[in-house]
């Protein structure tokens, strides 16, 4: 007999439910998405989006401060969204306003990507996204790249990786990507790697892990990496109700151990719980974390 359309076969609680009959339901409900809006003239930066890939359908939403003189070159902030590597996108007004608002007030270029998500998109396409989108930003070394904002306005020897949650995860693996492959992004310069509530496997959500993919060496960072991370800087925020926040101890230890020339610090936001920053964006903490942050990509 053939399944009905309402027969569940497994559910990954608060994420996902998978149907007998293949069909995949996100429980998350994500914020709307948004339009760029590149000529608001009331917002305090302008966005745009690009196709990357046709084949793939990457794109991403750049952003650059309202204010930017044409001469002036920032540094550029690649940001990697979270979502547990199923849901979310840099689209959604959550981190439109989000990234955007960081673009600003870091006065940075910004490029959010919008990767293929799993599991109908099998790990590691969110990961080979994230870097075709490293390389293509590379690809304006010279200012004559495809996007204009890029040429004109992106310093490219001040590159930060930065990503919350799944997007943390994204972000340690780029960099050592840009570590071991360096050829392929030529003279861009990967400065700084800032992870926001970093998920490294803890918990529960491992067996999401398992059911998205089967390879657990994405999860934890080994110390071979850890030690040849191409960064010179790295910022790590935790928050105390967070159980994630375990995983990122960690990796600060791990990478403080492992032989890694750079300098990390990690800061821990009390009485806070998962990406409350974006839940709660006004907040005196959530503040506090955007300045941080901010101060953190303009420090080259």
């Amino acid at each position: 007999m053939a399944s009905s359309t309402n027969d569940v076969a497994d559910e990954f609680f608060p994420f996902l439910r998978i149907y007998k009959n293949g069909r995949i339901q996100r429980l998350q409900v994500t914020s709307d998405i948004v339009p760029a809006c590149a000529d608001d003239p009331n917002s305090a930066f302008r966005a745009k989006d690009v196709t990357i890939s046709v084949d793939s359908a990457l794109s991403v939403r750049i952003f650059i401060p309202s204010a930017v003189d044409l001469n002036q070159k920032l540094p550029l902030l690649l940001y990697v969204h979270g979502g547990a590597f199923c849901f979310e996108s840099a689209f959604n007004l959550q981190y439109h306003s989000h990234v955007g608002s960081l673009a600003a007030k870091a006065n940075a270029v910004a490029v959010s990507v919008e990767y293929r998500l799993a599991p109908e998109n099998p790990i590691p396409a969110c990961y080979d996204d994230c870097w075709d989108a490293l390389r293509w930003i590379a690809a304006h070394v010279n200012r004559d790249g495809p996007e204009p904002w890029l040429n004109e306005h992106a310093d490219l020897d001040r590159i930060c990786l930065a990503g919350d949650s799944a997007g943390a995860n994204i972000c340690h693996h780029l960099a050592v990507r840009a570590g071991s492959s360096a050829e392929q992004l030529g003279r861009v310069k990967v400065v700084a790697l800032a992870l926001i509530h970093p998920f490294f496997g803890d918990g529960a959500e491992d067996r999401l892990w398992k059911y998205l993919c089967s390879d657990t060496t994405w999860l934890r960072p080994t110390a071979q990496d850890l030690a040849t991370l191409p960064c010179r800087r790295v910022k790590i925020f935790l928050a105390e109700k967070d159980s994630l926040k375990f995983g990122g101890r960690n990796y600060d230890e791990d990478l403080k151990s492992s032989g890694w020339k750079g300098a990390v610090e990690t800061v821990e936001h009390g009485g806070e719980d998962h990406v409350f920053h974006l839940k709660m964006p006004e907040c005196e903490k959530a503040v506090d974390l955007m300045e941080k942050l901010a101060c953190f990509i303009n420090l080259d």
